[in-house]
């Protein structure tokens, strides 16, 4: 009887408040059941994840400002310095001007481009004994052999004076080992004669001025090259450092 007191009792309790409590129960028991469902879930998402962590990439705030670089203006031209320009004035001429008068070239000038004198004469009179040759071979009586000859052999006895074939200055006075004593005479206009074979006293020294005709010397035997041929003098003619003919000049 008291034990069925005590389940009626129960049971208004659980028609009563009772019912609220377990309802109050069955929502704790699902909500709870959810929590670790979802805890469940998320902690499998975040094993899944890789273990270096989130790769994140970070975006420059455009707030910061970044040096600028000076554009040029378009407008802007870039001016070449020019350089000033020059007048050029034409000469005006006078309306009647006055004959340029020209100047006179110096002694030296002159010598340089001709003789000092267009005479000639010749050294001494006599037969020319062995004639100019370079071009082709002569014979040649004191070396018995053929050879060229760059002078003229002119016939003439031994102290028989010896002339200057033009106006000019001596040049040069020496000894030569084959052709004896020479006289040099410059003329001017790059021709020079030559004297050979002159006797050992000369009358003349370097730096002389010799008039045409002017004696230079005597005919000598001084010319060991040409002891075969008979007494005579031994003339060349230079034209510019070449041997000429000094028979263009004598004729």
């Amino acid at each position: 009887m008291k034990n069925r007191s005590f389940l009626n009792k129960l049971g208004d309790f659980a028609m009563g408040k009772g019912f609220y409590i377990v309802l109050f129960l069955c929502v704790a028991t699902i909500g709870i059941s959810g929590y670790y469902l979802l805890q469940t879930v998320l902690g499998g998402t975040r094993a899944a994840e890789p273990a270096g962590g989130d790769a994140s990439v970070t975006i420059p705030d455009h707030s910061v400002v970044q040096p600028s670089v000076p554009v040029p203006d378009e407008r802007e031209t870039v001016k070449t310095p020019t350089a000033p320009k020059t007048e050029i004035k034409t000469p005006v001429q006078p309306d009647d001007p006055e004959p340029v008068k020209e100047s006179e070239p110096e002694p030296e000038a002159q010598n340089s481009g001709e003789t000092l004198s267009k005479v000639f004469t010749w050294p001494v009179q006599g037969a020319v004994l062995r004639d100019f040759s370079v071009e082709t071979l002569s014979l040649d009586p004191t070396m018995e052999d053929w050879r060229t000859h760059g002078g003229l052999d002119i016939a003439a006895a031994q102290g028989v004076n010896v002339l200057s074939i033009s106006a000019g200055t001596v040049d040069q006075v020496y000894k030569d080992g084959l052709m004896g004593t020479t006289v040099v005479v410059d003329h001017g206009g790059g021709l020079q004669s030559w004297y050979c074979n002159l006797n050992e006293e000369v009358a003349v020294e370097a730096g002389d001025l010799v008039e045409i005709g002017g004696v230079l010397g005597t005919v000598g035997s001084t010319a060991i090259a040409e002891v075969g041929v008979d007494s005579h003098i031994h003339l060349e003619t230079i034209l510019n450092g070449q041997p000429v003919d000094p028979r263009e000049y004598l004729n």
